[in-house]
């Protein structure tokens, strides 16, 4: 599934230096995209859903708890790195449509969800819609690394 390396990066610590550290090379990709004309709030929010997206359908995703030096314990995060890109309402329909093509399915947050309260709501939201005439604000997925960069071709990362 993946294998480990060990290389050489620049962290910041408290004694601010830097120091060797393990990363993982993933065969899977995580992209989340964001429509570009958001508020920033739009932006955080979305992206928020949309992990909730992968997280909630893949299983493995989440690591252990973590723990700190007075053994507090808190929440486990996703075990694999994110990018998160940014993209206007053509280029996301496009890679919906991309990802659509080569059967990797996807999480969609639309604008009418920022106007609903809860869950049954943001499903209903959708189902107004066809495929292609989805108001998209972002979308998110995971699956083959290479396969993932030929659906997001093209888009630019997040600033």
């Amino acid at each position: 599934m993946f294998k480990t390396l060990t290389v050489f990066l620049p962290v910041y610590t408290q004694n601010s230096h830097y120091q060797n550290i393990e990363t993982v090379d993933f065969d899977t990709k995580i992209a989340l995209i964001v429509r570009d004309d958001l508020e920033l709030w739009q932006k955080l929010n979305v992206t928020a859903f949309l992990t909730s997206g992968i997280v909630g359908t893949t299983d493995g995703i989440m690591g252990e708890d973590y723990k700190d030096a007075n053994d507090v314990s808190y929440h486990p995060l996703v075990v694999q790195p994110m990018i998160i890109l940014s993209a206007s309402a053509d280029e996301l329909a496009r890679t919906r449509r991309r990802a659509a093509d080569r059967k990797v399915r996807v999480s969609v947050y639309i604008e009418d969800m920022f106007f609903t309260g809860h869950d049954g709501a943001n499903r209903e939201a959708v189902a107004k819609y066809s495929t292609d005439d989805l108001p998209l604000v972002g979308l998110s997925m995971r699956g083959d690394k290479k396969i993932v960069d030929k659906i997001t071709k093209g888009l630019k990362l997040h600033q």
